[in-house]
């Protein structure tokens, strides 16, 4: 299998803009680019470490409900010292240390946040959730043409 990049976008779709995440990795699934792989879930569970494990670059998407700053946030990541994920919801540094403990590998890793202000039930994103989108995907094309 060829190793791409992976995007995993997560967070809720019926939470107004804690849909950041899956429109994020919809979006980029959309733009059908040959090395870019782009999952949209609603939380990150430890399946994916599978998916992980055959990717060279990976970049989680979320939605920054208490945000310092209203700008999108872009942080390279490592895993976490423990691999123990608590039920079957993980965090992005939790997902890589168990990918690294299952296959030997986890790849370089980065987490997008982007500022959300409505975190309310419906599924209208507000305006500086989409604005927010749109300077997340200029990041992430930025971070995988980097590669």
């Amino acid at each position: 299998m060829t190793k791409t990049a992976m995007v995993i976008g997560y967070g809720n779709e019926l939470r107004s803009d804690d849909a950041i995440g899956q429109r994020v990795a919809n979006v980029i699934n959309f733009w059908h680019l040959s090395n870019v792989q782009s999952l949209a879930v609603h939380q990150l569970t430890p399946e994916l470490a599978a998916t992980l494990a055959n990717a060279n670059l990976a970049i989680f998407v979320d939605a920054s409900i208490n945000s310092e700053s209203a700008d999108v946030q872009v942080e390279s990541i490592l895993p976490t010292e423990s691999s123990i994920i608590l039920g079957h919801r993980a965090d992005p540094r939790s997902l890589l240390a168990l990918t690294k403990l299952l296959y030997g590998y986890c790849p370089p890793a980065w987490i997008v946040t982007v500022p959300g202000v409505n975190f309310e039930l419906g599924d209208c994103l507000s305006p500086i959730a989409e604005t927010g989108i749109g300077i997340a995907l200029t990041k992430i094309i930025n971070i995988i043409n980097s590669v």
